[in-house]
């Protein structure tokens, strides 16, 4: 991060509350010290300040909107949100100005005011101190995530951050806190807890068809070996680098999110602990050693450890229920997420495909049991808006629900579906995997970011009873 951590601590205003500690610093080197440093991170207690949970911020008629990182997921973005009413883009940061421009035009409809902020690696903060923006969309690098987050806030804005939200326990408590204490909504970017099946079987579990919920499971299983070690894929090859000093599950929120959602973590439900086990590594290194051979700019990766293949994380929740999330972006295996359910009642699973449903041991539902069941259980987010975001796009859909959903709770004054305790908690299996591999595979305990509110927390609305007025506008380009 360009601010260290103590001047960051004071600018967040968290030090002063006395509410973490910045006594360790650990070079990124030293190893030990670090995993170290996540265990501490990990045992600290917190005084809540509010309640993020089901709070209603003051609704926003217009929803004044800055992107900062438009590279790729974030300039998809700036043309979603320019197709959903009541959103003006006021500005569009990215560090490289041929970026930022490509973003802007992208824009689809009219009235946009889109001011141009890059060239500097600070240049976000000059668009978040603007007194006409309310609401910030984050689509960094990882480490930049809880910076920036914290940031906007700090300035008065909404947030929402890219996937994972926080790259340390320490971070995800100052999102917390920050939030708390700003009673600005910090919302992780979890597009798939809005697709299509998910959310088809997040309404099942709400009405009890799987019955008592034993286990869940999911993943990120992704080839994406060759895009790391080029700069045109992510800047700066940042995530090379992240797989090269971090052993863990360091993507756990595609699996994760839609299956904590139907274990309600967070509202009536919590993770306690978690193991994490990794294989070696068999591509990375390999990969890295015989591209230093002939570009001397890969010789610098090769000081670091690199990250197991595949990494399995198993989890143990308040309700006795366990959860299983895998990771693996190295290996040449078809893409999956996984999403299993498995209850006393009913069992589902996506991935393979197609996604399947059974009552009983004895074999799935056939095609029209299936449709039938869908007909009758998909929630109204999807069967209003569904269809016309297959539309616009974004990873068959669930990118526009997603960005639509946000803005119409913003306009509406809605509780957000995904809050600052989903952000920390969610995020934070990363750092816990890596100290858990780092020591041989023992448990390491799930912060309660809630702070014991967990318990009386609220699931949030997928069924549109109040809002879902947000009109999706058309293309005028």
């Amino acid at each position: 991060m360009s601010t260290d951590r103590r001047s960051f601590l004071k600018l967040s205003g968290l030090a002063g509350l006395g509410i973490l500690s910045n006594k360790v610093s650990a070079s990124p080197l030293d190893e030990q010290s670090n995993y170290h440093q996540i265990l501490r991170e990990s045992q600290q207690s917190y005084k809540p300040i509010f309640n993020m949970s089901g709070y209603a911020a003051p609704a926003l008629s217009t929803v004044r909107t800055g992107f900062v990182g438009v590279g790729n997921r974030g300039s998809a973005a700036v043309y979603r949100l320019s197709m959903i009413e009541g959103v003006s883009i006021k500005g569009i940061c990215d560090i490289r100005d041929e970026k930022a421009q490509a973003a802007k035009k992208r824009i689809v409809t009219s009235g946009h005011e889109a001011k141009i902020y890059s060239g500097k690696a600070e240049s976000w903060k000059e668009m978040c101190r603007r007194d006409d923006i309310d609401f910030v969309y984050i689509a960094t690098n990882w480490a930049l995530h809880a910076e920036m987050a914290i940031y906007a806030m700090e300035q008065g804005k909404h947030v929402a951050v890219e996937i994972p939200a926080a790259v340390t326990i320490e971070e995800c408590w100052q999102l917390v806190m920050t939030s708390e204490r700003t009673k600005k909504h910090c919302v992780i970017l979890e597009n798939c807890c809005y697709d299509f099946f998910e959310m088809l079987t997040l309404n099942l579990a709400r009405q009890g068809f799987f019955g008592d919920i034993v286990h869940c499971e999911g993943a990120y299983i992704h080839d994406i070996l060759e895009s790391l070690f080029k700069d045109e894929a992510r800047f700066e090859k940042w995530r090379l680098m992240e797989n090269a000093k971090r052993n863990g599950n360091l993507y756990p929120t595609h699996g994760l999110g839609p299956i904590a959602q139907v274990l309600k973590i967070n509202r009536g439900n919590k993770m306690e602990f978690m193991t994490s086990m990794a294989s070696n590594d068999f591509s990375l290194r390999p990969k890295t050693e015989e591209l230093a051979k002939t570009n001397k700019e890969f010789e610098k990766y090769l000081k670091y450890p690199f990250r197991g293949n595949m990494n399995t994380s198993t989890i143990k929740n308040n309700d006795g229920s366990t959860i299983m999330l895998q990771h693996d972006v190295s290996t040449p295996r078809p893409y999956s997420r996984i999403h299993l359910i498995s209850g006393t009642k009913a069992f589902a699973q996506k991935y393979p495909l197609p996604a399947k449903l059974a009552i009983g041991h004895e074999k799935f539902m056939d095609d029209d049991e299936f449709k039938k069941i869908e007909a009758e259980n998909t929630p109204k987010i999807i069967s209003q808006i569904g269809e016309m975001a297959k539309e616009v796009g974004g990873h068959g859909g669930m990118d526009f629900i997603m960005d639509w959903r946000l803005i119409d709770c913003l306009r509406n004054g809605l509780p957000v579906d995904m809050d600052v305790y989903d952000a920390a908690s969610w995020s934070s299996i990363a750092p816990l995997s890596e100290w858990s591999v780092a020591n041989g595979s023992k448990p390491i305990a799930i912060p309660d970011f809630t702070m014991g509110r967990w318990k009386a927390n609220k699931v949030h609305n997928i069924h549109l009873e109040t809002g879902g007025n947000t009109k999706v506008l058309k293309s005028n380009k």
